[in-house]
């Protein structure tokens, strides 16, 4: 859903940088589990605000810039029992990693590894062995997904 930039003032607020549509939705959920390394830990969202660029969370025990500091880098999750289901033809990112991704002539491109926002468009980073493609996440370009088969096909050739 995002992660923690960095800390904001001197009494435990931290930054943070959304992975959602919408910038300010992550402020709808009240729980965020904060991970880094494999290592997760619940949070109470005490308050939060909406900055110029990003937004700002004030975390229940999290009292300090020190404190705040610490958790610099952690990615941002909530249960996904609490996330709308998504509409016909929506995804979340977090159920396309790992799909494999074939072309129109059948041939395998490699296996999901990532998603990122270009402005743009939104990119999907597909992996195989140590070649990587990006692959615009685009209707003209990702014609189906079927996330039963785990299957993404793709109008996209092997050479791009």
């Amino acid at each position: 859903m995002g992660y923690i930039s960095g800390a904001f003032g001197i009494q435990g607020w931290v930054s943070l940088i959304a992975d959602t549509q919408y910038a300010d939705s992550l402020l709808d959920y009240k729980t965020w589990w904060l991970g880094k390394n494999g290592q997760w830990k619940s949070y109470q969202v005490a308050d939060a605000h909406v900055q110029p660029k990003k937004l700002g969370a004030k975390l229940q025990g999290v009292n300090d810039r020190d404190a705040a500091f610490a958790l610099k880098g952690c990615e941002i999750a909530v249960p996904r029992s609490e996330m709308p289901e998504p509409e016909e033809g929506e995804y979340y990112w977090a159920d396309l990693i790992g799909l494999a991704v074939v072309n129109t002539q059948g041939e395998r491109l490699g296996v999901i590894d990532k998603l990122f926002e270009t402005g743009a468009n939104d990119v999907i980073v597909v992996k195989d062995g140590d070649e990587e493609r990006l692959v615009p996440f685009v209707g003209h370009v990702v014609l189906d997904v079927d996330l039963d088969v785990r299957v993404m096909r793709v109008d996209w050739g092997l050479d791009f």
